[in-house]
C-alpha cells in the first residue's frame, strides 16, 4: 500500500493521469490525497472531478477555494465564471452527486503515521494540530449539512483577524479563510489577501509558514494553493505542492512512504 499527496488540480486531468501511471496507482490498494482545487481554470475539471467521484473510496481531498466557490455557486444558482472553464461540468447530470461528495469532504487531515498535516493552504501558527482539526471538522458540519445555505454565500471577506468568539459566520469565514485563503500574514500574524507572489515580494509580511513555531515543529505540513512559491518554502518540514500546473507548470506528487516528489512533463 502506497500513499500519495498531489498539488492542485485546477482541471488539469491529462497531468495527474500520467503521474498516477508512473507511479503504477493501484486504487485497490493505494491512497491518493489532494491538496484542494480540483476545478476551476484548467481544460478539464469535468475529467478530475469524475475522476476522485469514481475513486472516492481511495482519495481524500482537502478542500480548496475553488472547491467551496463551485459549490456555492450551484447551490446559488450561478452561472460559472467563462475564465473557469466549468460549462461542460455544469451542463453533466451527475453534477448534484459530484458535489454532494466534495461536501462531505474535509478542510484538513492528520496522517498520524507520518505526522504530516494536510490543507489546500496551510495552518495557522497559531493553531495547534489538534484545534486546527477541531474547527475543520466544525466548519466541514456547516457546508456539508443544511446550514450550507446560510453559511456558503457569506463566507467571502477580508477580516484579516482571527475571529473565532463572536457569531458563528464570523467563525467559519475565518476558518474557511485560513485553510483555503492563506498565504503571507502581517507582522501581527494576521491575514493578508492581496499579496499572492513569490517569497521575494514578501516586503514587510511574512509567509505564514516563517514562523518561529515551525522551526521546531516535529510535524510535517503540506499544502497547495500558492502557485508562486514553485514549490520552494525554505523550511524542511513544510512542502509547498501547488507548482502551478494549471499556469503551464507541472503538477507534483509526493511519496509519503519514499518521501519522494515527482513532477509531471
Amino acid at each position: 500500500m502506497a500513499n500519495y499527496v498531489v498539488g492542485d488540480l485546477q482541471g488539469c486531468f491529462t497531468p495527474l493521469k500520467q503521474l498516477l501511471q508512473e507511479v503504477a496507482f493501484n486504487p485497490a490498494r493505494d491512497h491518493l490525497y489532494l491538496v484542494g482545487d480540483i476545478v476551476a481554470r484548467g481544460p478539464d475539471s469535468l475529467g478530475c472531478l469524475d475522476f476522485v467521484f469514481r475513486h472516492q473510496d481511495c482519495t481524500t481531498i482537502t478542500l480548496g477555494n475553488h472547491d467551496l466557490h463551485l459549490i456555492c455557486n450551484v447551490m446559488l444558482g450561478n452561472a460559472p465564471n467563462p475564465k473557469d472553464k466549468l460549462d461542460d461540468l455544469y451542463k453533466h447530470s451527475k453534477l448534484p452527486e459530484y458535489l454532494r461528495y466534495l461536501s462531505s469532504q474535509p478542510l484538513c487531515v492528520y496522517l498520524e503515521k507520518y505526522r504530516t498535516f494536510i490543507s489546500h493552504a496551510g495552518i495557522h501558527p497559531e493553531w495547534q494540530i489538534e484545534q486546527a482539526l477541531s474547527l475543520g471538522q466544525w466548519a466541514q458540519q456547516k457546508y456539508m449539512g443544511n446550514e450550507a445555505s446560510q453559511f456558503l454565500p457569506a463566507m467571502y471577506g477580508k477580516e484579516s483577524r482571527l475571529v473565532l468568539d463572536k457569531d458563528e459566520q464570523s467563525r467559519f469565514n475565518t476558518i474557511v479563510n485560513v485553510f483555503t485563503r492563506m498565504r503571507f500574514l502581517t507582522s501581527q500574524w494576521h491575514l493578508d489577501f492581496d499579496n499572492k507572489g513569490t517569497l521575494d515580494d514578501a516586503g514587510e509580511l511574512r509567509p505564514w509558514f516563517t514562523h518561529p513555531r515551525f522551526q521546531t515543529d516535529q510535524n510535517r505540513y503540506i499544502f497547495g494553493h500558492w502557485a508562486a512559491l514553485q514549490g520552494i518554502t525554505h523550511v524542511p518540514n513544510v512542502t509547498a505542492l501547488d507548482t502551478g500546473c494549471v499556469w503551464g507548470g507541472p503538477m507534483t506528487l509526493l511519496d509519503l512512504d519514499k518521501n519522494e516528489q515527482i513532477s509531471s512533463n
